[in-house]
């Protein structure tokens, strides 16, 4: 059911505030420092009591001995919140990645960069949040902010109009709304795990396929290679410093900039701002020591350890640090463009050295310390097709999960935006 398919109010009008759009004509509307408070009471105990941070699942518990976040040298700078708080935080307000406005479920401390706001006897303090998270939602806090880092404070905050309603009126939005949103958050989580079933069955299609091939009566025999393990008998099992070598060659003039992602693979930069929607950070300087990328290189990224390595889908430069390799003879692209995503070629590159723990990239030389099993080259372009054909409509499906998650999700703000202006009449 769409927002708009619910009862509406009498009478509306859209005077308040050009981001609340139309409010009806009985809800008063008033700034917020006329009724809620803006407190900031430090730890003065100084110590580790309940510490809570702000994320995007909303207020949390922080485990000390496994925070989020950064962890400060003094617990007396952060500061006392109380449960059915508000706390806002409100700077670089540019962070699209980052909560803005979460409900204090408990006692305890948090930053002294965050703002609290204690709600008034007469409000609803879940009403309050879903008002303020409403803003959050439509980038309203955004739109308002102002300095090098975007930020608000809590005068501002409070300048900005809220509606004061019947107390009843505020508890009946705000448990319709706890309502919704709990049966919206189980339909998106039961999709996000026929997400994670999918994907598991991709990785499963993929790592069958690079490592035994399509013919299930192939004989096998030992590669001599733990991490192979059996392979088919015709196979051969080679050192991956014979099969690719580095390219060294540095940008040539009017190369295009990629970015290595590990979604995308190496894309250029323009391209892979398009795909998530944002932009990405261009170097403007010494471009002349990146290097030259050709379509079908493979990248050995800073990630590399997590997520394999890259294949370049177009030609242009990358940055420095990363290692391009080529292919000294012709390979299917497509066939060790899965095996080098695939898990246990991953866990084979994370055995050769101490790179996770010591904060070290990825090189050559553990590149070349794991061996490579090579098809013949027509089953190498067969198995590549064969895994692209079947990871196509795995991709498909989840594609369509995924914007039935995004369906929910807009659905969820609709909602939200309709309850708490009055566009809908739910009490």
């Amino acid at each position: 059911m769409r927002p708009a398919t619910y009862e509406r109010y009498g009478e509306y009008r859209d005077d308040v505030a050009p981001w609340l759009g139309n409010v009806p004509t009985d809800w008063t509307f008033e700034k917020g420092k006329w009724h809620h408070q803006y407190v900031k009471t430090l730890n003065s105990k100084r110590e580790c009591e309940n510490v809570l941070s702000l994320t995007l699942r909303g207020v949390v518990n922080n485990d000390p001995n496994n925070p989020e976040g950064l962890v400060p040298s003094d617990y007396g700078t952060y500061q006392l919140f109380d449960k059915d708080d508000l706390v806002f935080k409100l700077i670089d307000l540019e962070n699209v990645r980052t909560s803005r406005v979460g409900l204090v479920h408990e006692h305890g401390i948090m930053s002294s960069a965050y703002i609290r706001i204690k709600p008034s006897l007469q409000t609803n303090a879940r009403f309050l949040y879903y008002y303020y998270y409403n803003l959050y939602l439509g980038e309203v806090f955004n739109k308002l902010g102002s300095g090098v880092r975007s930020t608000l404070n809590h005068n501002d905050l409070l300048a900005l109009p809220v509606p004061i309603i019947p107390f009843a009126t505020q508890g009946a939005i705000a448990s319709f709304l706890d309502k919704k949103l709990d049966q919206i958050s189980q339909a998106i989580a039961i999709k996000e795990q026929q997400i994670a079933l999918l994907k598991e069955r991709k990785q499963i299609i993929i790592q069958e396929a690079v490592t035994k091939g399509l013919d299930p009566n192939a004989p096998m025999k030992g590669s001599g290679v733990d991490w192979i393990g059996k392979i088919p008998a015709h196979w051969e099992v080679r050192r991956s410093k014979y099969l690719f070598t580095q390219r060294k060659e540095f940008a040539r003039k009017g190369d295009v900039q990629l970015s290595a992602t590990q979604s995308y693979g190496v894309i250029p930069q323009d391209e892979f701002e398009e795909l998530v929607g944002r932009r990405v950070v261009k170097i403007q300087t010494n471009l002349e020591k990146r290097k030259h990328v050709e379509l079908d290189d493979f990248v050995i990224s800073m990630r590399s350890f997590q997520g394999g390595l890259e294949r370049a889908f177009a030609s242009g430069c990358i940055r420095s640090s990363y290692v391009i390799l080529r292919p000294l003879e012709t390979v299917n692209p497509d066939y060790f463009g899965y095996l080098f995503k695939s898990p246990r070629y991953i866990k084979a590159l994370q055995a050769t050295g101490s790179f996770i723990r010591d904060g070290q990239d990825l090189n050559f030389d553990n590149f070349s310390k794991v061996d490579l099993f090579i098809p013949p080259l027509d089953e190498q372009a067969a198995i590549g097709a064969h895994i692209k054909f079947a990871c196509q409509k795995i991709d498909n499906g989840i594609a369509t999960k995924q914007q039935q998650i995004a369906t929910l999700n807009e659905y969820k703000t609709c909602l939200i935006n309709g309850a708490v202006t009055g566009k809908i009449k739910v009490a």
